[in-house]
């Protein structure tokens, strides 16, 4: 279906709304019905290693339809956006690692023709001199790394752009990736929505040209970007999608420079702590006969709990670490300073003499200690007076300049390999604003392969998942209780394929071996199950009425072993430091003849077989022998052919082959994982 076609056949009128709300609490009240008739009554514990997981696996979807239901209550149509401000300038982003240069500059000439006067910059990543010189050629800005990112992290997608934001000057910013190529209208068609002074972003859907009407591949995202986006749009947590978005520039650094303000207060604090604890430790090494050495370490300790409180009270951190340091150079002075007798015949011991270390004193005729002197006296060894000076070097260590980046200021969020959602989250947090524009502004290029598709995903769920585990959004300060959930609906979609497990698993074990997860499949279980499922689909009609949703739904099923693996390697990552594990790879097909995917998709190859097998000894067993139930070799004969269904499209996309190749390439640099 053409784009305008899809944007007509999508508008949400009232009483559609009204109507997909009412389905919408009725599919709910029957799924919350039909699990707690699950939980309380129907679970075999007899076979508890496959019940209590199938009924986890339903308990997963009635929670997904929960969000779900919760994303698509507000849904928010927007309609033309208000007149721009005339004086608004841009700088057009084209964010290229390895493509070629034709392709790049199908983008860039695109660029230089919107209407809008604006900037047009190539960032090129991979500093190719082909690429520059075409850019140069056209009259088109190019962008490389500085040299202050050589031999510190690059960070990919999000590196790229924020070395750019600091060499550019304009008020706004387009983002595209090298192959979507934008429209004449999409500045004017956009830049209204900003005239709300805390608008910081306005998303427009992606839609891709070289995609067939049966889309084997799932590459187009209809439900996504639009009842989605447009739910999320209705609780402000409308989401950054990498490419074909305007963003304000000032919310960027802003978000920039609170990121730096927070790494730095964070790396305060850790200090402070870390200092604690060896204070905690010297404390116990203190003898009892020797108490101004413990009035010195409490004196410090004192210390640290006072700076501490001063970062939660909002205090300077230079002001919070030079207090701090002075305090620690008093404790440790005032140890030495009580008997300087003592430290003399110590003194003597370690080789110092009066011309390096000792004077008198021309009034007292004590011995005092020049301070390079107190300095090495303090680091001899691990006693107390050791434990001051690691504390006083702990805090002179703090790295207020973040000498292990490139720049300080890193206004794309780099937690994650997906850049776009948690800077997204971040400028959520921050108390900006997003809109969903729902009018197809550029167009661009999908995979024509399964191979680069399977990457793809991964990639996405996989930065999904980072997010999740490194900055929950259901804990991060800053969102709506509604920005919450958004969030949170999608990165708990990606854990869809533990419970896609147990829904292959259950009916095989049921029609081969007689195993039996409910304690029967009857008539109350039909009674039940049958108004849920069917409320369930009609609401799915609904919210995707005119627009061809189904696999959509095939692939959540179909790629559980790309969720699964996403969420291993993201969670290895975060916990143990593991590198994702994959690279730039094509993003259209070669020429060449490419032979069927087995190896990319054994599992649900497996998984197939498995059920075909199944129903024929259930057919058998049926046959010779009374262990299984007509009924129940009838309902789980259906959930296994819905099954196969839902799975064939991963054959179908194995098969596909695009009949008209485009410029051969590679993926963009969003692929690229420093």
């Amino acid at each position: 279906m053409p784009p305008q076609a899809q944007q007509e056949a999508q508008a949400t009128t009232p009483r559609r709304l009204f109507a997909l709300r009412i389905v919408t609490v009725l599919s709910l009240a029957a799924g919350t019905i039909y699990l707690t008739w699950r939980w309380g009554w129907s679970i075999n514990w007899d076979y508890w290693w496959i019940a209590l997981p199938l009924v986890l696996a339903e308990t997963y979807a009635l929670v997904d339809g929960f969000l779900f239901a919760f994303t698509i209550w507000r849904i928010k149509r927007r309609g033309d956006a208000p007149p721009p401000d005339p004086e608004a300038t841009v700088d057009v982003f084209i964010t290229t690692y390895n493509e070629p240069v034709d392709l790049v500059m199908v983008t860039a000439l695109a660029a230089l023709e919107i209407a809008w006067p604006h900037e047009t910059y190539i960032l090129d990543d991979g500093a190719r001199p082909e690429m520059e010189a075409a850019a140069r050629a056209a009259g088109i800005g190019y962008l490389v790394r500085s040299g202050d990112w050589a031999g510190r992290p690059r960070h990919a997608k999000a590196g790229n752009l924020n070395n750019a934001l600091l060499q550019t000057h304009g008020e706004f910013l387009l983002i595209l990736d090298a192959d979507q190529i934008p429209k004449p209208e999409i500045l004017h068609r956009t830049l209204g929505w900003f005239e709300d002074p805390d608008m910081a972003l306005v998303q427009t859907p992606q839609w891709f040209s070289n995609v067939t009407d049966t889309d084997p591949l799932g590459s187009q995202a209809p439900l996504f970007y639009g009842p989605i986006q447009q739910g999320k749009d209705g609780w402000n947590a409308a989401f950054f999608c990498g490419s074909n978005a305007v963003i304000r520039r000032e919310a960027l650094m802003r978000l920039g420079i609170t990121g730096y303000v927070r790494a730095v207060e964070s790396a305060v604090r850790a200090a402070l702590e870390t200092s604690s604890r060896i204070l905690a430790r010297a404390a116990r090494k203190v003898r009892k006969d020797d108490p101004e050495t413990a009035a010195a370490i409490r004196m410090v300790r004192e210390g640290v709990r006072a700076a501490l409180a001063d970062l939660d009270g909002g205090a300077a951190y230079g002001d919070v670490t030079y207090r701090f340091q002075e305090t620690v150079r008093q404790a440790g002075r005032s140890v030495v300073d009580r008997d300087l007798a003592a430290i003399h015949a110590d003194l003597m011991e370690m080789g110092f003499t009066e011309d390096i270390g000792i004077l008198m004193d021309p009034v007292t005729g004590i011995p005092t200690v020049q301070e390079d002197v107190l300095e090495e006296l303090a680091t001899r060894d691990l006693s107390p007076l050791a434990a001051l000076e690691e504390v006083a070097e702990i805090m002179r260590a703090v790295d207020v300049t973040r000498s292990n980046e490139a720049q300080p200021v890193m206004p794309m969020a780099i937690v994650s390999v997906t850049e776009d959602m948690a800077t997204c989250m971040e400028l959520h947090a921050s108390g900006w604003k997003s809109a969903y524009h729902h009018e197809v502004l550029a167009t661009g290029l999908a995979p024509e392969d399964l191979g680069t598709m399977l990457k793809q995903r991964l990639r996405w769920a996989q930065g999904t998942l980072q997010v999740l585990l490194k900055d929950n959004p259901l804990r991060k300060r800053g969102l709506t209780g509604g920005q919450r959930l958004m969030y949170f609906a999608t990165m708990w979609s990606y854990l869809s394929g533990f419970a896609a497990l147990a829904y292959l698993l259950a009916p095989v074990l049921y029609l081969t071996l007689g195993i039996l997860p409910v304690h029967a499949y009857g008539l109350t279980f039909l009674a039940l199950f049958t108004p849920y499922f069917l409320l369930n689909q009609l609401m799915f009609g609904i919210v995707g009425y005119g627009v061809r949703t189904w696999r959509g739904h095939q692939y959540s099923l179909a790629l559980f072993p790309v969720w699964i693996k996403a969420c291993t390697t993201a969670a290895g990552n975060v916990w143990f430091g593991k590198e994702l594990g994959f690279i730039v790879t094509p993003k259209v097909r070669d020429g060449g003849k490419q032979p069927f995917p087995y190896r990319l998709i054994w599992p649900q190859l497996l998984a197939m077989a498995l059920l075909v097998v199944a129903v024929f000894c259930a057919v058998v067993l049926l046959m010779t022998t009374d262990e299984l139930s007509i009924i129940g070799v009838g309902v789980n004969t259906a959930w296994v052919a819905y099954d196969l269904v839902v799975l064939s499209v991963i054959i179908e996309a194995g098969l596909f082959r695009a009949p008209d190749p485009a410029p051969s390439g590679e993926q963009t640099d969003e692929e690229l994982v420093s």
